[in-house]
């Protein structure tokens, strides 16, 4: 009887075949890979992937009560953080009742980005986890991460414990158990956690999100998302005073370890826990060709950076591809370090038609192969540009972050919970899409061999419908439109 590929991982699994767990038997041989886990590590994350949860509310639809005025208190408030306090005070209804990091000058120049009254702003501040003192507090409903990605998970699980809904900054988690936490305690307390994923709100996305709706692309058979964005030498300083908590993780692991800034918006038009879901993944990364030799730079200017030369770097580039259970695919890369153009490839390849968004600038293509032309694709964008888009963008752009994306993201989450709607993206968009990057981890030590894609829905993406995008119901969150930016 033939053992066919699924079968087979389970049993190497289940009996702790070294070959799987830290080498691969080729030709008689073990060959052992280097790789930044340890074997331990490695087989959890592969005996994680196969765990059954029962299911015990489906999040996904779920409509929690509305709230007239969102309270929220935020945890982790460096560049990102407090560039998110100073756009939700710009949001009608929000009230931003705490502000928290472990440095207390962080948390004063955040409160002092906020740009409108009545946002009493309590600051918690002093030890690493004051965010435990503020996310007791029985006066906020909304808690906003945006630490170091260690604590996105911790910080989340113990926000919904405590009656709060959660947003996390990318990735939500860093483990498949932390993803499966995150999944549990949404489900127990029928709390959102919502995935601050803010490329999904980009406007060319959202277009291509809208074009996947209406049938233009046909069958989608391939998309792809990136991460490339060369910010490798930086790595070394960013996270002051500590100066490296993310330099920690690209040493400490070796695979997409931010996957989700591509797969999100493809992994919307794709329908993924809504109707399709992805069913297995490999992935390879390169050697490392630069981190170390930028240690070795920085190491003669100062002898602090000794310490990172000959550290166990992760791979330049990463490649991970996914298969659907529908048959598709999609490729994910992710590379921070080598001097290429920034890009988040962004493809959709269809039965009819293709889109492209990097290089830029965006085009599309229908059957032909040829690019539609200026004037052809402004005629497409004000034909199907979602109401989000037309209704949003101006005073998006206007507010910013990131082009606007950013802004974009914090208003629809929050008339999301003022009007009582079901989320756009949830805990098992949170969990999926965050899990790609252990997953990698596993597969990359392993030669590339492929992993199945744990099912955080447990079946009801079989019955879970898409996100709405009409905005036929809400939509009418105000923006404090009068107050100018500094």
């Amino acid at each position: 009887m033939g053992i066919n590929r699924r079968s087979f991982l389970k049993i190497a699994g289940a009996t702790g075949i070294g070959a799987i767990v830290s080498g691969k038997i080729r030709g008689g041989e073990v060959f052992q890979e280097k790789d930044n886990l340890s074997p331990k590590t490695l087989k959890n994350i592969y005996r994680e992937a196969y765990k059954k949860h029962p299911q015990k509310f489906n999040m996904s639809g779920y409509a929690a009560p509305k709230l007239d005025t969102v309270r929220v208190g935020f945890v982790g408030v460096g560049n990102r953080g407090s560039a998110a306090v100073e756009r939700l005070s710009y949001i009608d209804g929000v009230k931003i009742v705490a502000i928290c990091d472990e440095l207390e000058t962080a948390a004063q120049k955040a409160k002092a980005r906020i740009k409108t009254p009545g946002h009493p702003a309590i600051i918690y501040a002093g030890k690493e986890d004051s965010w435990k003192e503020m996310c007791r507090r029985e006066d906020i409903d909304l808690v906003y991460v945006t630490t170091p990605w260690r604590l996105h998970a911790p910080i989340g699980v113990y926000s919904m414990e405590h009656g709060k809904h959660v947003a996390l900054e990318i990735p939500a988690a860093k483990t498949i158990e932390e993803c499966w936490e995150l999944v549990q305690a949404s489900e127990k307390t029928k709390k959102h956690c919502v995935i601050l994923e803010n490329c999904c709100y980009d406007f060319f996305e959202l277009l291509t999100l809208n074009l996947a709706r209406n049938g233009f692309f046909g069958e989608i058979v391939h998309t792809e998302g990136a991460y490339i964005h060369e910010i490798g030498k930086s790595l070394f300083f960013r996270g002051k005073p500590g100066r490296s908590w993310r330099l920690k993780e690209n040493m400490e692991r070796n695979g997409s370890l931010y996957p989700t800034h591509g797969l999100g918006p493809v992994g919307q038009i794709m329908n993924l826990n809504r109707g399709n879901q992805m069913d297995y993944m490999v992935s390879m990364s390169s050697n490392d060709f630069m981190m170390n030799e930028y240690a070795k730079e920085l190491s003669q200017e100062e002898d602090y950076f000794k310490q990172f030369i000959d550290a166990p770097f992760r791979g330049n580039m990463n490649t991970s591809v996914i298969r659907t259970v529908k048959g598709q695919t999609i490729l994910i890369q992710h590379d921070v370090t080598t001097p290429r153009p920034y890009s988040r490839l962004h493809t959709i390849s269809g039965t009819k038609a293709i889109a492209q968004k990097y290089p830029l600038p965006p085009r599309i293509a229908i059957g032909d192969g040829k690019w539609l032309s200026e004037a052809d694709m402004k005629e497409l964008e004000e034909k199907y540009n979602p109401p989000l888009i037309t209704k949003m963008q101006d005073i998006a752009k206007e507010i910013g972050g990131h082009g606007g994306m950013d802004f974009l993201m914090d208003w629809r989450m929050i008339d999301c919970l003022r009007n009582g709607l079901p989320v756009d993206m949830d805990v098992y968009d949170a969990a999926a899409w965050s899990a790609i990057a252990p997953l990698s981890e596993w597969s990359v030590a392993n030669r590339s061999a492929p992993i199945d894609i744990p099912d955080f829905t447990n079946g009801s993406w079989r019955k879970n419908q898409p996100h709405d995008i009409s905005l036929q119901h809400g939509g009418n969150t105000q923006v404090r439109k009068d107050i100018k930016k500094e």
